[in-house]
C-alpha cells in the first residue's frame, strides 16, 4: 500500500483488508456522516485541549468514562469501524453511557492532540475512567461483536490495562475478565506506551504461558498474538509441540472462529513463526491455515468484510514462498477465479460509501498481490469518481505503476493524489509521499524536486500544526530524503534556497514549542 501504517502485522493489513462487498458500477455514492456528525452517538468533536478538557469535566461531573476515537476521512479500516461498528444499535445505545469525542486528525489541532494521548496510527480508539486515566485501546481489527465485549469490560469498572499487566506479570491475581482484556489490547495502537514494539512477541509469549489453564481461549488468543509479532522469530521458539498446538486450533471450527480476527489478518506471519523454513513442517501448517481461511471465508456469521479479509489471507499464503517482489506470483486457478469474482461482486454490490472506501482500496490491493495487475487498475480507475476522499485511491494506482516499472505513470499518480489530498495533515502526508517518490524515481529533475519541496513549505507555513505529530514526521522524512538525495552536496543550490525559504517558516514558532525544533530539525542532516 503506498501510505505508511504502523508496522504490526494486524493494522498493516487493516489498511487493505478492512473490507464489505462493492457497489453497483455507474452508481455515485455518498459518504455518509463523520462520527462527529453523526444523528444517533453524541459524539463530540475535538481539535484543541479546551475540547478534550470539556469533554473529560463531562465525564467526571456526569459520572462517565470518556471513549476517544481518532481517525482521518480517508482511512480505510476508519470507515470499516463507521460502517460496521459505529452504526451498530448496541453500540449506539452503550454510547449514552460513556463521552464519545471524535478526533479527525486533519483537524486544525488535531495533530497537537495526537502528540498529547500518544496516538499515530489510525483508526485508534482509547477508553479513559472518569479520572482520566487510560483503562485500555479499543482493537479496531476484531470483530464488532468482541470490541463490544472488551468496551464493556472496560465500562464495568476495570482497571487501567497498565495496572493489569504490571500484576499479570508479578504474578499477582488478575481476574478473568482482566487477561482478556490483555488479550484483546490494541497492542498494534499501543505506541510503547506498554512494552517497546521489540519487546511485544515475546511479552505476548510470556502471557500466554502465564494466563490460568481456565482461561484456555483467552491463552490460545495471547498465543496466537505473540507470533503474529514474531519478525525473525522474536519471542517465539518454534517447535513441533507449538506446531501441534496450532495445528488442533485450526482444525476446530469453533476455536479457529473465536480467533478469526488474528488468522485472518496474520495467517502468513503465524506460519513463518511456526514453521521458519519451507518444507513439510511449513507445508502442513498452509494447508491447515488455508482450510481454516476457506470456512471463514464462507461463515455466514462473519461480516462481508471478514470473509474477505480471509480470502486475502489465503493469497498471501499462496505467495508465501515465492519471491516477495514477484509480480505475476504462481497462484492456483481456483484461486484466482474466487479473487476476481469477489473483487467484481464488491463493485457491483456496495452501497454504503464508508464501505466502498474500505473495500475498494483492499479489493485493488488483493487484485494485485494475485498478480491481476490490470484488474486492479481498471477497479481502482471506475472508483475514483465514487469515492469520498479518490486521492487514496490515486496513490494504489501509483504504487501499481511503480511496481510494474512505469515510473512517469507512477510519479504523474502521485503528483495527482498529492494534489487533491484534503485536510491538512493529510496534505503534508501526501506531499511527503510525492517527494520520495520524486527523489526514488526522477532524482536528476531537481526543478520538479525543489517545486514539490517549496510546495509542501507554504503548505506547513499556512498551518498551525504542521511540525506535531504525524504532520511533523511528514516533514521530517522530506529533510530525510533530501539528505539522501544530496548526500554529497551535488544538488546543494537547490538545498540553499529551499532552506532559505523554511527558515522564516520556523522562526515564526514559539522558542518554546516543540514545534520550533521539529522545523529547524527538517533540514538539518541535508548536506
Amino acid at each position: 500500500m503506498p501510505i505508511a501504517l504502523p508496522s504490526s502485522p494486524f493494522v498493516r493489513r487493516l489498511a487493505p483488508l478492512a473490507l464489505a462487498w462493492g457497489l453497483a458500477a455507474g452508481t455515485q455514492v455518498m459518504a455518509n456522516p463523520a462520527p462527529g456528525a453523526s444523528a444517533q452517538v453524541a459524539w463530540q468533536a475535538a481539535a484543541a485541549d479546551a475540547d478534550i478538557e470539556r469533554a473529560f469535566a463531562q465525564g467526571k461531573a456526569e459520572k462517565k468514562p470518556v471513549l476517544v476515537y481518532w481517525g482521518a476521512k480517508w482511512c480505510p479500516p476508519c470507515n470499516q469501524l463507521k460502517a460496521t461498528l459505529f452504526n451498530r444499535q448496541d453500540f449506539i445505545e452503550r454510547s449514552r453511557s460513556f463521552v464519545a469525542v471524535s478526533i479527525d486528525g486533519d483537524l486544525p489541532g488535531a495533530q497537537k492532540l495526537g502528540a498529547r494521548f500518544k496516538v499515530r496510527g489510525y483508526p485508534t480508539m482509547i477508553l479513559f475512567n472518569t479520572d482520566g486515566a487510560e483503562i485500555t485501546r479499543l482493537p479496531g481489527e476484531a470483530d464488532a461483536p468482541a470490541v463490544m465485549n472488551v468496551l464493556q469490560m472496560g465500562l464495568s469498572g476495570g482497571r487501567p490495562v497498565k495496572t493489569v499487566l504490571a500484576e499479570a506479570r508479578a504474578g499477582k491475581p488478575v481476574s478473568p475478565n482482566e487477561w482478556r482484556m490483555l488479550a484483546f489490547y490494541s497492542w498494534d495502537t499501543d505506541e510503547a506506551q506498554l512494552v517497546p514494539e521489540a519487546e511485544r512477541a515475546g511479552l505476548l509469549a510470556t502471557l500466554a504461558a502465564s494466563c490460568p489453564a481456565t482461561e484456555a481461549e483467552t491463552a490460545t488468543r495471547l498465543r496466537l498474538k505473540s507470533l503474529a509479532e514474531s519478525n525473525e522469530m522474536q519471542g517465539v521458539k518454534p517447535d513441533a509441540a507449538l506446531r501441534a498446538q496450532l495445528l488442533k486450533l485450526l482444525a476446530d471450527p469453533a476455536a479457529s472462529r473465536a480467533q478469526m480476527d488474528v488468522l485472518v489478518n496474520a495467517a502468513p506471519d503465524i506460519a513463518k513463526a511456526v514453521a521458519p523454513t519451507a518444507g513439510p513442517d511449513r507445508q502442513a501448517v498452509v494447508r491447515a491455515l488455508d482450510g481454516a481461511l476457506v470456512r471463514l471465508a464462507g461463515d455466514a456469521t462473519l461480516s462481508r468484510a471478514d470473509r474477505m479479509s480471509a480470502l486475502i489471507g489465503r493469497v498471501e499464503l499462496a505467495r508465501l514462498d515465492q519471491p516477495k517482489d514477484a509480480l505475476a506470483p504462481k497462484l492456483p486457478q481456483p484461486l484466482l477465479r474466487e479473487v476476481k469474482d469477489a473483487a467484481a461482486q464488491a463493485d457491483r454490490e456496495i452501497v454504503d460509501g464508508y464501505e466502498r472506501q474500505a473495500v475498494i482500496t483492499a479489493a485493488g490491493y488483493m487484485l494485485g498481490q494475485a498478480g491481476l495487475w490490470k484488474d486492479s487498475d481498471a477497479l481502482l480507475k471506475a472508483s475514483l469518481a465514487k469515492s469520498h476522499s479518490p486521492y487514496y485511491l490515486m496513490s494504489q494506482l501509483a504504487g501499481n505503476a511503480k511496481k510494474q516499472g512505469r515510473k512517469a505513470e507512477a510519479l504523474d499518480w502521485y503528483q495527482k493524489a498529492y494534489e487533491s489530498s484534503e485536510g491538512p495533515a493529510t496534505r503534508l502526508q501526501w506531499g511527503s509521499s510525492y517527494v520520495t517518490s520524486l527523489v526514488e524515481l526522477a532524482p536528476q529533475d531537481e526543478a520538479r524536486i525543489e517545486k514539490a519541496v517549496a510546495a509542501l513549505i507554504r503548505e506547513a507555513d499556512g498551518q498551525q500544526a504542521a511540525f506535531y505529530e504525524r504532520s511533523a514526521r511528514s516533514m521530517q522524512k522530506v529533510g530525510d530524503q533530501l539528505a539522501t538525495w544530496s548526500a554529497k552536496g551535488q544538488h546543494r543550490a537547490v538545498v540553499e534556497r529551499l532552506r532559505a525559504q523554511l527558515s522564516p517558516v520556523c522562526a515564526k514558532l514559539p522558542a518554546g514549542d516543540s514545534q520550533r525544533a521539529a522545523c529547524d530539525g527538517v533540514l538539518k542532516k541535508v548536506a
